[in-house]
């Protein structure tokens, strides 16, 4: 029989491994003709990366106190909510204890900062960025364009080849050339800009087609981070002898992957 810090253990770990393999895959389908996709993908990575993040923290000072998880004070003031002090402090715990990660080695990478950046401030209250500027609200920023500013302009700047560039570019041009005359076009950007034209909107599309597949495998490599890391809290744990700790691994074996397996994917909700 499962004991009860066991069995709460593997709920949060099977929670936290559907709401990560939610927003990966929500997050290659986002664009600005579906921009509740983004608000799907960010709720559910901001979600999932702060719980496996806190994991790791909680399980970390498991080993360090000999078979105790920290209190609810402690939780609140010394780890808190914000995705990114939850970065730092899980660098501390491989740093502290000389872990060695197969993959990525730190989240230091500009682009994983920017999404770290972005979902860490949707987490704090840019959730609530379109409330907060109607009802006046000290917060207003607004989470899609600050990842299409810090994240997609980046990735199609950096990562997409001039070819394709010129392949989107010539695209939409022809469309616009065959439809453009009699068709009407109503968007909104994902920075809140108007689209009224064809060629615009193809643009767009294709630039969006062009940067998805970036995108999810960037939020795979940052999940991987983390099961990489308490995978590694996990066995230490275990050879303390203690029957508190499930399988991490298992639960989440499907991204402990090499990127050329997160390449062959497009959905992660059932893994």
């Amino acid at each position: 029989m499962f004991n009860k810090t066991f069995s709460a253990l593997l709920r949060e770990a099977e929670f936290t491994r559907e709401m990560l393999g939610s927003g990966a895959t929500q997050i290659r389908n986002a664009n600005y003709a579906t921009k509740g996709i983004y608000f799907q993908s960010f709720t559910n990575l901001s979600t999932g990366l702060e719980r496996i993040g806190k994991l790791c923290l909680m399980l970390d000072h498991y080993i360090e106190t000999n078979g105790k998880f920290p209190d609810h004070e402690y939780m609140k003031k010394e780890i808190g909510h914000k995705i990114s002090r939850i970065y730092t402090n899980s660098m501390s715990v491989i740093n502290n204890r000389s872990i060695s990660l197969d993959y990525l080695i730190n989240l230091d990478a500009p682009i994983h900062q920017n999404i770290l950046c972005v979902l860490s401030d949707f987490a704090e209250g840019d959730r609530y960025s379109n409330i907060n500027l109607l009802v006046g609200g000290g917060r207003q920023s607004d989470p899609i364009a600050s990842w299409f500013q810090q994240v997609d302009q980046v990735i199609f700047t950096t990562n997409v080849s001039a070819k394709k560039k010129a392949k989107i570019d010539h695209n939409a041009n022809v469309i616009s050339q065959m439809i453009g005359g009699y068709t009407r076009v109503l968007h909104s950007s994902e920075n809140g800009t108007e689209i009224t034209d064809v060629q615009e909107a193809s643009y767009r599309t294709g630039m969006w087609k062009a940067v998805a597949p970036y995108r999810q495998l960037f939020v795979l490599q940052i999940i991987r981070f983390w099961v990489e890391l308490l995978t590694s809290l996990q066995y230490v744990a275990m050879a303390n002898g203690s029957q508190d700790i499930p399988f991490f691994s298992e639960v989440f074996a499907p991204f402990y992957n090499d990127d050329s397996y997160f390449r062959t994917r497009k959905t992660w909700e059932k893994v």
